[in-house]
């Protein structure tokens, strides 16, 4: 069993960042792939970066790609997101996942997820 705690969420304005934290314990961390998925209201979740165990691949959806940046420290058993030059339609509840497989963009491949951290963005 992975356990995974997201902070850093908070209220910004347009154009602001945020850096997102999420800490896993229960497994070793480099064997797993660690993605960010969000969810606004009414809307599904949705893709937002993901990293390799090792922390050489990445993948980013469009929508965040050249403003949102994934990294992770292994030796902490934490990934990050970084988050610049944020938009309203950035607002979401932002949840970190885990998986020991594949990395992906899909959210049926990560098995475990943390309980979601609100990010809003406000014009």
């Amino acid at each position: 069993q992975v356990q995974l705690v997201e902070s850093g969420g908070g209220l910004v304005q347009a154009g602001g960042s945020l850096r997102l934290s999420c800490a896993a314990s229960g497994r070793p961390f480099s064997s797993l792939a660690m993605g960010w998925f969000r969810q606004a209201p009414g809307k599904e979740r949705e893709f937002v970066a993901a990293i390799s165990g090792s922390g050489s691949f990445t993948v980013y959806a469009d929508s965040v790609n050249g403003r949102y940046t994934i990294s992770r420290d292994n030796a902490k058993s934490t990934v990050c997101l970084q988050m610049n030059s944020l938009k309203p339609e950035d607002t979401a509840v932002y949840y970190c996942a885990a998986d020991p497989g594949t990395t992906g963009s899909r959210a049926p491949l990560y098995r475990y997820w943390g309980q979601g951290t609100q990010v809003t963005v406000s014009s």
